[in-house]
């Protein structure tokens, strides 16, 4: 992870040395008012199949969680979302109970919630990140499934 200044210059802040603390991060970060960043890595982790991560303002990694399996959901590819309490949302492109990918919540305790796991007709494959209406809703995309096979848009009440 890196930041670049007003001035152009480059700071690394953070190096994966994987896979313990994760590795092959693809999606972008999120900060929080403390100063934190948030972010997913595809690999690694103790079970090696992705994490959700913190990186604090001392540039600290913590990682909050670690993927363990195909049905637990694998791969997490896209932005993860910040709610107002805390919890983490975010998605894995491989996974669940037709290894189509989830929809997640990570809560501040570090409980993972599985929220919603595709089956191939309602979607498969999410890559991009998640949104949330005022009342709760998440939206999202996938790449592939639905009725053709070439994605669908989502909507997961909760």
């Amino acid at each position: 992870m890196f930041k670049v200044d007003t001035t152009g210059a480059v700071t690394v802040l953070y190096t994966f040395l994987g896979p313990q603390d994760g590795a092959h991060p693809h999606a972008g970060l999120i900060l929080d008012a403390a100063g934190n960043l948030y972010g997913t890595t595809y690999n690694g982790g103790a079970f090696g199949d992705g994490t959700v991560f913190k990186l604090d303002a001392t540039n600290a990694e913590t990682l909050l969680y670690s993927f363990k399996a195909l049905r637990d959901g694998t791969k997490p590819y896209a932005d993860l979302l910040r709610d107002t309490a805390g919890n983490l949302y975010g998605t894995t492109f491989w996974g669940g109970s037709s290894y189509s990918g989830t929809v997640f919540k990570l809560d501040t305790t570090g409980l993972k919630t599985l929220l919603h796991d595709f089956t191939g007709p309602d979607g498969q494959h999410p890559v991009a990140g998640l949104i949330r209406d005022a009342a709760g809703n998440l939206y999202g995309t996938t790449t592939d499934g639905g009725a053709f096979g070439k994605g669908t848009v989502f909507k997961i009440s909760h």
